[in-house]
């Protein structure tokens, strides 16, 4: 998980609703597709007229097309992502861009048969629902279970090699999601002996986690609900019989990037999205739609001339663990790496039960994990801005690590984004704000196959394609609230002035 970084002032909206809605355009109108193509867009109205929920939609049925005929998905490392690279850079290249592959290596993992686990004693219960987290072991384990303690009694359950004093080698260790990787966990509970590991979620819903590419136990790991693992915790003389079969493997894959001819090399504002998906799944909403919409915003831009060199990015092996991005930063140069101004990520933007969450730079909300990186806040300020301009509300979330900002975070660069929300539930507060189901996932689809086509909120990813337009040529054209660096004047800088909340959601 990022640890806290020094905190950073909080600033004000800039933009009046009113000013923002002329300079952003009120997404209703549409420019043609031969104008679109043929001017530069260099105002906030104009890129909105050009980033369509239509062009967005299109890249999406593609993303369809290729996991319809590559076995179902398009995972690192199969035929299905490779073909989602090549419809991106042929994108990129009838846009007029220049776009880099960088392939790098990383472990793949498949479940070759369904994990199992069930209850044998007390009181044989039968099956319990589960899921495999990625990058386990195999095993075949009949055993007594040691429950750790919980998050009331233990703030950092099993992330520390102390927390298994005692554990009797040979039984099923079972610990609460929190506090720290997964795969920590599942580490410090082999080292102790365990036979195998369940994880139970320390929120409502299931739990699809990942161990990260570079677990290398051998043990199995599985995960449950939080009210099952809170319902076994509480069993005494707990034994469970559990199974798993997975092979995992080296292999090669991809990250993607293009960058506008023109704009300072030496104050780049990246903007990135995962194009992976999971291989149970197309990965439509997650993450075909971040990916889709940062298409659609470098072809809307790629005759703009910007103050700030923008780079997009779409990175691989995402759901190994962040492995492309990492890859990405840790490939950089001390210069390279000094260059970049800020980093702008969107990994599902469209969820089918969705609440409209920036990432929360300055920590406003005084919860859970810390600010970003110094220039986090005025990133998060800008989104604000453009979710006021539209009437919309909208609700900060933590930089919690599970996305592609965590390498940029943990190396300075400010950081911010947009999220629609994953495996959580939608609580009864955010459906009166947002609309919406309570008591429902904000996407049920979530690492499953049926985040098809079908499971996308347009309206969702109509509003957030257009923010990430409005932030992508914001930060292009004047960057001066997070570099100092002098930029256009006709653009107002998200940060500066009054102080002021729009119609945020209360945390």
């Amino acid at each position: 998980m990022t640890q806290p970084i020094r905190p950073v002032a909080r600033l004000g909206l800039v933009v009046s609703a009113a000013t923002a809605l002329a300079l952003v355009g009120t997404g209703s109108a549409q420019a043609g597709p031969a104008a679109c193509d043929n001017r530069v867009n260099n105002t906030h109205a104009k890129l909105a007229e050009c980033v369509t929920l239509a062009g967005v939609q299109e890249h999406l049925a593609a993303f369809q097309s290729i996991a319809d005929a590559n076995g179902g998905n398009r995972a690192s490392g199969t035929t299905g992502f490779d073909a989602s690279r090549d419809y991106v850079v042929s994108k990129l290249k009838a846009a007029g861009y220049s776009p880099q592959v960088q392939d790098f290596t990383f472990r793949t993992f498949t479940e070759t048969a369904p994990t199992t686990l069930e209850r044998v004693s007390p009181e044989p219960a039968g099956p319990i629902e589960t899921n495999v987290m990625s990058y386990s072991g195999s095993g075949d384990v009949t055993a007594d279970v040691t429950a750790l303690p919980g998050p009331d009694v233990d703030e950092t359950p099993g992330c520390e090699a102390s927390d298994f004093d005692g554990f009797t080698a040979g039984n099923i260790a079972l610990i609460s999601r929190g506090a720290c990787a997964f795969g920590l966990k599942a580490a410090n509970a082999e080292a102790a002996g365990a036979a195998g590991v369940v994880i139970y979620n320390n929120a409502d819903g299931v739990l699809n986690g990942t161990l990260g590419d570079d677990f290398t136990g051998e043990i199995p790991v599985t995960s449950v609900t939080k009210a099952v693992g809170q319902e076994l915790a509480a069993v005494e003389g707990l034994v469970l019989s559990f199974t798993a079969q997975t092979v995992r493997e080296e292999k090669t894959t991809y990250n993607i990037t293009a960058e506008t001819k023109g704009g300072d090399a030496n104050h780049v504002v990246m903007v990135g999205a995962h194009l992976d998906s999971v291989p149970e799944g197309p990965g439509i909403n997650d993450n075909g739609s971040g990916s889709a919409s940062i298409l659609e915003v470098a072809e809307g831009m790629a005759k703009v001339k910007p103050v700030n060199k923008v780079r997009f990015a779409w990175w691989g092996a995402e759901e190994a663990g962040l492995v492309g991005s990492y890859h990405y930063v840790d490939s950089l140069t001390e210069e390279q790496h000094a260059q970049i101004a800020l980093y702008l990520n969107f990994d599902m933007v469209g969820s089918p039960n969705p609440v409209n969450f920036i990432y929360d730079g300055d920590d406003s909300d005084d919860v859970g994990e810390g600010p970003g990186p110094e220039g986090s806040a005025q990133i998060e300020k800008a989104f604000e801005s453009f979710y006021a301009s539209r009437g919309v509300p909208f609700k900060g979330t933590d930089f919690d690590g599970r996305s592609d900002y965590g390498p940029f975070i943990e190396t300075g660069i400010p950081s911010g984004g947009l999220f629609t929300g994953a495996e959580g539930i939608k609580t009864a507060e955010e459906a009166a704000i947002f609309g919406g189901q309570a008591g429902v996932a904000y996407d049920k689809c979530y690492h499953a196959a049926c985040d098809d086509i079908s499971n996308v909120d347009n309206t969702a990813l109509d509003v957030n394609s257009d923010a990430i337009a409005y932030a992508t040529l914001q930060f292009a054209m004047n960057s001066s609230s997070i570099t100092g660096q002098p930029g256009k004047g006709n653009f107002r800088t998200p940060g500066e002035g009054g102080h002021g909340h729009g119609n945020k959601a209360a945390a």
